[in-house]
């Protein structure tokens, strides 16, 4: 496509500039993040059992939850300031430049596309394992699954979060009654964490394997910065965004906690890091009927609010690229009736659906750990240059997060650490990963990036950044 077709094909797109709809609030907000992430604590968190034990699983918790924290600080800062859809895309746009945002908004894509895959395979098994029929497969709970949710998004964001609320809410109402309802303050009447967590077996690969634990411990927190996708379909970006974020940051680390000491108080560690539904075998080894069907229905509308949640992401940061010209810009449409990016939500629809036939779902979780922590890696540089570029009292700022430079160091040793645990584990899919965001690298240099039109995308009302 030549400029002047690209030139025109803006101008058309752009001309009635419809835009998306102003609706949001914290709750919705909160629904956002917590219903993408809380799925990890119906699977995936567990596996760094696998990788350490028992014990390794707790201490990547909370190591992990610094990280998060650390995350949800610096992206309320910044996404409160520069609140435009594709969160930490229009972040890198505006304070690093066009490759870095180009290679952000990838990150994001991949990270939430693979999230979905995972929800949408861990639904499938999960109603599969519960019919126990011959020859029943999970293929086409799969595809319904992610063609209804496409067509919920596509319908509305407001309608998308308010589902997402409501789900969310009761697969987290679930866990706090599974956790009072196991007498959680008297070991031995139901939990058993001191037979089943010694101090022969509390590390059993020693803390190498807790370094190896790191990759699945982001599970328990994966795409709660997935709160800044709505930033511009949010009515008030400096109230809501830190408020939704930090509330959902403060809910997962409550959820967190619970969920590893009651299955870590129900099974050995040698079961609980390989099992797909910790939290529902929780509710069986409970003896309680009600308990396991309640933890059952549960599992399936995480799988749904995190799978929802991810679609309205990726398709944010996909359609951001269509409208900055990163992308063509046939994907910045916004429906004239339902203001929803609809072509970019139906382009990434059979993209979704490729990914889950073709790949389990340790590839598909390990894809989308290692595109999150690529762009957890750049907020922490990014924030430094904000600072750096904006300090404190030469723009406004909707929150400023504190101890400044103290969350973007821990964020980044973090993260250094959680590369080396998925080198131990998927070394190779690190490698063909790395090899394969550097080549799309390659090709928007050469190719896309004569399109872009720096001046026209920088949208803020700032001032000349200090030292330029």
């Amino acid at each position: 496509m030549t400029a002047a077709v690209e030139t025109a094909q803006t101008t058309t797109i752009h001309g009635d500039r419809v835009s998306l709809l102003r609706v949001l609030g914290p709750a919705h907000v909160w629904a956002l993040g917590v219903g993408i992430v809380l799925v990890g604590e119906f699977t995936g968190w567990n596996f760094s059992a696998d990788k350490g034990g028992a014990l390794a699983a707790l201490i990547v918790c909370w190591v992990v939850g610094l990280l998060y924290t650390s995350v949800a600080m610096i992206d309320s800062e910044v996404t409160s300031t520069v609140a435009a859809a594709g969160g930490q895309y229009a972040q890198a746009k505006h304070i690093v430049g066009p490759l870095m945002a180009f290679n952000v908004a990838l990150f994001l894509v991949f990270a939430y596309t693979m999230l979905e895959v995972s929800d949408a395979i861990l639904l499938g098994d999960t109603i599969v394992a519960k019919a126990g029929a011959e020859g029943l497969t999970h293929n086409s709970f799969i595809a319904a699954t992610i063609v209804v949710l496409a067509w919920l998004n596509y319908r509305g964001v407001l309608m998308t979060l308010n589902v997402n609320f409501v789900i969310t809410a009761i697969a987290y109402v679930s866990i706090v009654i599974l956790f009072f309802s196991v007498s959680p303050w008297t070991q031995g009447a139901v939990l058993k964490l001191n037979e089943l967590v010694t101090p022969a077996n509390a590390l059993p690969y020693g803390w190498i394997g807790v370094i190896a634990a790191f990759q699945f411990g982001i599970w328990y927190y994966l795409g709660i910065e997935g709160t800044t996708q709505a930033a511009e379909e949010v009515r008030s970006p400096a109230r809501s965004l830190p408020y939704g974020t930090m509330a959902g940051m403060i809910t997962l680390l409550i959820a967190a906690a619970m969920t590893w000491y009651v299955c870590a108080s129900l099974m050995p560690w040698e079961y609980l890091g390989i099992t797909y539904y910790p939290l529902w075998d929780a509710g069986k080894l409970t003896g309680s009927p009600l308990l396991e069907n309640l933890l059952f229905i549960a599992t399936l509308l995480a799988a749904l609010a995190s799978a929802n949640g991810c679609i309205n992401d990726a398709a944010r940061a996909w359609f951001s690229l269509g409208r900055d010209r990163y992308l063509p810009s046939w994907f910045s449409a916004v429906h004239p009736k339902y203001r929803t990016p609809y072509r970019s939500i139906l382009f990434l629809l059979p993209i979704a659906l490729a990914f889950a036939f073709i790949a389990d779902l340790n590839q598909a979780i390990t894809f989308s750990i290692l595109s999150g922590v690529l762009q957890y890696t750049f907020m922490s540089i990014n924030i430094m240059m904000f600072r750096k570029k904006w300090p404190l009292g030469t723009i406004r700022r909707g929150y400023t997060h504190p101890f400044h430079p103290l969350p973007a160091i821990v964020l980044f040793c973090l993260c250094m650490v959680t590369f080396f645990a998925i080198f131990l584990g998927f070394g190779s899919q690190l490698i063909a990963m790395t090899v394969f965001y550097f080549l799309i690298s390659v090709w928007f240099h050469f190719y896309r990036y004569k399109f872009v039109r720096r001046g026209d995308q920088f949208s803020m009302p700032w001032p000349k950044p200090q030292g330029y």
